[in-house]
């Protein structure tokens, strides 16, 4: 089969797939969570996680690993037994890229180990999962609360530190514990912007980090999924002094913003993510410097790369960061199946953030 007819092949299968997975991504909260479980009498317990390694990122092209300043590390396709498993829209990894927390949009929270050969990770060891719970170790009832979409490490690591968490529907962030029992009942939350009240789904807090560095080292950074100004730019927050400090970020063809995470010197690799019918599920990573982070704020920062149905994406909602053993930025993302494994996947893709002076055109 010659090469056009391959793309032809492949473009096919491709329209076919986002038809279907629009019906996921675009039909309206109500019919979405009829494929989440309910996890209000979820247990702590052992999980089986299957990996299976990725040939590579662009589907027709599996040996390229140069992607602008980015480098294919490896990525896997993550599969369970269990029901719970599934929804993952926030991802936190420690310092060494080993030992992770997820938390899934139905209140459920997943710990274990990235495995790796070399620098491509191969598999997940010692999964745990377990329920998201509220004040005074309740239990998380209704769906609306549950709704957990981002996650921070601010300090210590994801066996034993602190962490924050962030919930749409009912919109909050959380300060958690994380130790033996896997995630801790909320110690409390943080002050919510005024305008964040009363927003429906699709506006709510999506992305959530902690500034590793730069002039507001410390400080948390929030940002709305598509919350729009007058002049169609998103809103993200930072806390300073506790009290959320508004500013926006332009938008670039209509994406939503889905996650963010902070490089060691504070800038913010923002994950951002478009649906339309006609061409399917793309994502696009953008990087903000941290000398341009400041309440009141336009930020637009650079495209890092953009990615289309022709490479190895889904619905992907989460980011993470840590450094490599030379000081090179490792960006670790996952995806939100939405609880449909039969259509959708969850995916655990890393690549390594170069410097600029060592990008190389795609």
């Amino acid at each position: 089969m010659d090469g056009r007819r391959i793309q032809r092949v492949l473009s096919s299968i491709c329209l076919a797939a986002a038809l279907v997975i629009a019906v996921l991504l675009v039909t309206p909260p109500p019919l979405q969570a009829q494929f989440k479980p309910d996890t209000a009498d979820a247990e702590i317990e052992p999980i089986d996680v299957k990996a299976t390694p990725l040939a590579g990122f662009e589907k027709l092209l599996p040996y390229k690993t140069r992607f602008g300043r980015l480098e294919w590390r490896g990525g896997l396709v993550l599969t369970s037994p269990s029901e719970n498993f599934g929804g993952w829209s926030g991802v936190a990894v420690d310092a060494n890229g080993r030992g992770f927390v997820a938390v899934s949009d139905a209140g459920t929270w997943l710990t274990g180990e990235i495995m790796y050969d070399g620098a491509r990770p191969t598999g997940v060891a010692m999964a745990r999962q377990g329920p998201i719970q509220a004040l005074g170790a309740k239990t998380l009832k209704r769906d609306r609360d549950r709704d957990a979409e981002a996650i921070a490490l601010v300090d210590g690591t994801t066996s034993r530190g602190s962490l924050l968490i962030s919930f749409e529907q009912n919109q909050r962030i959380g300060r958690f514990d994380i130790g033996e029992r896997g995630v801790s009942a909320p110690k409390g939350y943080l002050e919510m912007p005024p305008e964040m009240q009363r927003k429906k789904r699709g506006d709510g807090l999506e992305a959530l980090t902690v500034l590793r560095g730069g002039p507001l080292k410390g400080s948390v950074v929030a940002i709305a999924e598509h919350l729009l100004d007058k002049s169609g730019r998103h809103t993200g927050w930072i806390w300073l002094r506790g009290k959320p400090q508004r500013f926006q970020i332009s938008d670039i063809g209509g994406f939503s913003i889905t996650g963010a995470t902070s490089l060691a010197d504070g800038s913010l690799v923002v994950l951002e993510r478009r649906f339309r019918w006609f061409e399917g599920v793309r994502m696009r990573l953008r990087l903000i410097p941290a000398v341009e982070l400041a309440p009141g704020a336009v930020l637009t920062g650079d495209v890092l790369l953009e990615a289309d149905m022709t490479q190895e994406i889904d619905n992907m909602e989460a980011i993470a960061v840590h450094d490599g053993v030379r000081g090179e930025a490792i960006l670790t993302l996952m995806s939100d199946d939405n609880f449909n494994g039969f259509l959708q996947r969850t995916l655990l893709l890393q690549f390594t953030l170069h410097p600029e002076s060592q990008s190389s055109a795609r």
